[in-house]
């Protein structure tokens, strides 16, 4: 089946967010990244398992410091944008999902990085936080999207082949592909 197939209805909200439903009746709230986010980040961490970690960072990591949890979480909206998808039926509420873009403005273009917690994957949500960057990258009218993705992650790459993304291999990086999308 097609990520297509799982596409979730999204709804605005009157807090300036949007309200994801899957098609399993799952709930999230897709908003932008804020500074007040940094320990549903450390948490969600805490939930991924080795495998993720090392898909999404390309090397092993034991834990998201508070130092670069803060970083991820305080943006700079000139040359960033991250959304998280927040389920707000959780005390206190938990991150599920969250998707990024670093702007390299001497190349216009813009480095991604997405990631689904396991327990939320295969409903659709990694190719909405993808869609959602894409559109942001078209309006700053940059020239590409690009990303690295470990040739093992089969879901993520074939999510961006759908997206229309093309992949080259790193001669210096077996197992590594990049990602990109004029």
């Amino acid at each position: 089946m097609c990520s297509s197939d799982l596409r979730p209805r999204v709804v605005p909200t009157a807090s300036g967010g949007e309200e994801v439903r899957t098609r399993d009746d799952r709930e999230l709230v897709l908003r932008a990244i804020e500074p007040g986010d940094v320990a549903a980040m450390q948490r969600c961490f805490t939930r991924l398992s080795p495998e993720d970690v090392r898909r999404r960072f390309l090397h092993a990591m034991s834990e998201l410091s508070t130092p670069m949890a803060q970083r991820l979480c305080r943006i700079d909206p000139a040359i960033e944008t991250a959304y998280v998808l927040m389920d707000e039926s959780a005390t206190p509420a938990e991150m599920r999902g969250v998707g990024r873009i670093y702007v390299d403005e001497a190349l216009a273009s813009a480095e991604f990085s997405v990631l689904v917690e396991q327990s939320w994957s295969r409903r659709g949500l990694g190719a909405l936080l993808m869609q959602r960057l894409v559109n942001d990258c078209r309006r700053r009218g940059l020239a590409e999207l690009w990303g690295y993705v470990l040739m093992e992650n089969r879901p993520m790459l074939e999510l961006c082949r759908e997206l229309g993304f093309t992949q080259r291999m790193i001669p210096d990086e077996p197992g590594t592909a990049q990602i990109g999308r004029a």
